[in-house]
């Protein structure tokens, strides 16, 4: 029997060295052969039926069967949790009927509740409440911030001004994607391209294939404007139209791409006037006036929102995306409402779960992990020992939460 021949030392060595040379020829291999493809890709673009079929799939609100059994089965069942507080989510293009049943598949045991859905400049209702997150503008710290709006359903039916200033909202949002595919593909933006290109550390192909992409999807945007239905115009459409070709092209390059355009989307948003955003006193007022309920959601993302003494109603002090100062912001309230006055109604602690439904739709093995776990009333910080000693000074909880929003929101 031939004995088993062992490598060490400068064999071992050798071989290692052998291998990572094989590895990298064939990294250059597949890259050669990546550079040969996107050159051959045609400058301007022509749309072809794959660019049209995969449109109409990321563009289409028809839910398959596997979508709809996604949608109502949770990720997880909480029969303990016997009050439900959830008003930052977003139902997206998902029905609300499906989105009811996946609630109450999670919560079989829930006694009280107070469920608000919070579409971005979209008002949308759930049983007795509507809601909405809205884009605006803070003066004071020259700022765009968000604000959670909601409503008793009943006292909306006047709400002309206020319906008019959030379609005039997203409009203008939306307006953000077609900026974004400006950007990708008009020469004149060539400097933001090679700063990304430099940051990321991408090469000419990739910028070459992100700008066919982004080219061809203003094409298709541009000949089916009519038949899109608006909500669904968001800058991730340029990510989910590469994803939709993941057959067509190699996945690095696709990946490549995605991370150049993150960074280029970022530079669009910091060049996107704020100014055109109504003011946050001018919302905060109008929703006053319709009776509604002001939440700040993740300040910490814009803090000085707690140093601008607006009119509103409480925090947002745990969110999936901002959980970093809970515990502070909890203090934060409670300080603020020791120095209140006795007729001064005093700030609530809120948490959001923050849950974009559309991620429900995907296959897990394709979805953002971040947000794919998030779901409808799921706040597990309520729970965590370490914060629940200063909600405790402060005399909050969930059910509080829930008894004194819905009482003013009901008043």
């Amino acid at each position: 029997m031939p004995q088993e021949v062992r490598l060490t030392g400068k064999h071992e060595q050798r071989e290692g060295e052998m291998l990572a040379a094989k590895s990298r020829k064939m990294e250059i291999v597949k890259r050669d052969d990546t550079n040969v493809m996107v050159k051959s890709l045609e400058y301007p673009p022509r749309l072809t039926e794959a660019d049209v079929k995969c449109f109409r799939a990321i563009t289409s609100q028809e839910l398959t069967p596997e979508q709809v059994r996604r949608i109502v089965t949770p990720l997880e069942v909480l029969p303990r949790q016997d009050e439900v507080l959830a008003i930052h989510w977003h139902p997206e293009y998902v029905p609300m009927d499906l989105i009811r049943q996946r609630i109450e598949a999670t919560f079989p045991c829930k006694t009280r509740e107070l469920i608000i859905p919070t579409q971005h400049n979209v008002l949308m209702e759930y049983g007795d409440y509507s809601g909405v997150e809205v884009d605006c503008y803070s003066h004071g710290f020259q700022r765009k911030v968000q604000l959670l709006l909601h409503f008793r359903t009943s006292r909306l039916e006047s709400a002309d001004v206020f319906k008019s200033m959030l379609d005039h909202t997203f409009r203008y949002r939306s307006s953000q994607l077609y900026a974004f595919l400006d950007m990708v593909t008009n020469p004149k933006f060539e400097d933001y391209l090679q700063l990304a290109a430099e940051e990321t550390g991408v090469d000419e192909d990739v910028v070459r294939f992100s700008r066919i992409q982004a080219m061809k999807l203003r094409m298709l945007l541009d000949e089916h404007e009519q038949s899109i239905p608006r909500d669904m115009i968001k800058n991730k459409l340029i990510r989910e139209f590469i994803t939709a070709q993941a057959d067509l092209y190699p996945e690095s390059l696709a990946h490549r791409a995605q991370v150049f355009l993150k960074t280029v989307k970022r530079m669009v948003k910091e060049n996107f006037s704020p100014t055109y955003f109504y003011r946050t006193s001018e919302f905060i007022e109008e929703a006053r006036a319709l009776g509604g309920g002001v939440v700040v959601p993740h300040p910490e993302q814009f803090w000085p929102i707690l140093l601008a003494d607006y009119d509103v109603d409480g925090y947002e002090v745990w969110n999936p995306q901002s959980q970093e100062y809970t515990e502070f912001l909890v203090n934060v309230i409670n300080r603020q409402n020791k120095s209140r006055g006795v007729d001064d109604r005093s700030l609530l602690v809120f948490m959001g779960d923050d849950t974009h439904m559309t991620e429900k739709l995907k296959d897990p093995a394709q979805a953002e992990a971040e947000k794919y776990y998030r779901d409808i009333g799921v706040q597990p910080a309520w729970d965590d020992l370490s914060i629940r000693k200063s909600l405790i000074v402060g005399n909050a909880s969930r059910a509080r939460s829930i008894e004194e929003y819905r009482a003013r929101l009901d008043g």
